[in-house]
């Protein structure tokens, strides 16, 4: 009954209450020794969270200046009420929201091995989160992991392979084709071209979408246990920030084909679904990338919109498949960025979110 509450507050509280919005995920994750936040900016609709008053009603962690935070021990291992309010400077209640606070144990039930995918765009690509999921996942009390992919980035570390690719969409993983030229696009400039889930047709000029084909030849003919995708950014930059649904929708319609096609070729597979993580609390960061193009607030509000519309759409989905990770929740949009560029993390803000897919897959396995 209390998850059931808990997904009503984050489907509906922004649909009905005031401009800021609070917008909570039904589970928020996490693991003994692995620290979890909650940060105010990236749970409500304003340019000034500051000017508000947030309040935390939870047996376990406390509030900071900017954001709610714990690292959990064994003893804490559990389902734990949590309740937000906020406030105005006067104190007058503005908004209310729950959620549960999930804690896994340290060490996992299942001893069989893990074969994980991560498909993602330039987040992806840096390979930083990729390699915390995999340094999390090599501690004690976790079943041997395998990272598939054919996309081996220098930043990545040695065993950690992906699909995240440079200003990727989710129809691009779906649909990105173009024919290989000898000597001219072989290799990494192929895979820059080319979905690595898209293969020639007969005739070599098309393309065509074949998941079992990729799990023959690039995952030794097996499919992955466990699928993570962060994508969205690209898709909806360029929306109108005062009215972004449309486009919104039109991105979550591709989003649902991918995560179809991935359920029907690996039935078994967890297809979890990161939040679309927020932007810089900085306008110098936006101003250092796309000048007076893309301001700091115009994206900020489409990303809130795509959080709350990824909510809607996806919530309750495990039927199909598919799980909702709270990426958005555990990045710090100040500390966790440098100061020159509007969505692209630093190392800190990168290790938050490979700590947020790990204490879902801690959760799930």
């Amino acid at each position: 009954m209390y998850r059931i509450l808990s997904l009503f507050c984050a489907l509906t509280c922004s649909a009905f209450a005031g401009d800021i919005q609070l917008t909570l995920p039904p589970v928020v994750y996490a693991t003994p020794d692995v620290p979890m936040s909650i940060y105010h900016d990236n749970i409500v609709l304003t340019e000034t969270p500051e000017t508000y008053r947030f309040e935390f009603a939870c047996k376990l962690g406390m509030n900071e200046d900017r954001r709610w935070t714990l690292t959990p021990s064994d003893a804490d291992v559990g389902d734990h009420p949590l309740a937000v309010t906020v406030k105005d400077a006067a104190g007058k209640v503005l908004e209310q929201g729950r959620t549960t606070l999930h804690i896994s144990p340290r060490k996992s039930i299942s001893t069989k091995p893990l074969r994980l995918l991560i498909v993602g765009d330039s987040l992806t690509h840096a390979s930083f989160y990729p390699n915390e999921i995999a340094r999390l996942l090599a501690t004690p009390g976790n079943p041997k992991v395998t990272l598939l992919g054919t996309h081996k980035p220098a930043g990545a570390q040695p065993g950690v392979a992906h699909e995240g690719y440079g200003g990727w969409r989710w129809t691009d993983f779906l649909t990105k084709f173009a024919p290989e030229v000898p000597g001219v696009t072989a290799g990494p400039l192929a895979r820059k071209a080319t979905s690595p889930f898209v293969f020639p047709a007969e005739d070599g000029k098309t393309g065509v979408f074949d998941l079992q084909r990729y799990f023959k030849e690039h995952c030794d003919g097996q499919p992955p246990d466990v699928v993570t995708f962060l994508l969205g950014i690209n898709d909806c930059f360029g929306a109108d920030p005062n009215n972004p649904d449309a486009k919104i929708n039109e991105v979550l319609d591709n989003a649902d084909k991918l995560l179809a096609a991935f359920h029907k070729a690996a039935p078994n597979a967890k297809l979890a679904v990161g939040l679309t993580t927020p932007p810089n609390a900085r306008q110098e960061g936006f101003t250092a990338n796309y000048k007076d193009k893309y301001p700091r607030w115009g994206w900020k509000r489409i990303q809130h919109r795509i959080v709350q519309l990824m909510l809607k759409r996806l919530s309750d989905r495990e039927k199909d498949g598919i799980f909702i990770v709270p990426t958005e929740l555990n990045l710090d949009s100040v500390e966790g960025y440098p100061n020159n560029n509007g969505v692209h993390p630093n190392p800190v803000g990168y290790a938050q979110i490979g700590a947020s897919f790990y204490s879902w897959m801690k959760a799930k396995l």
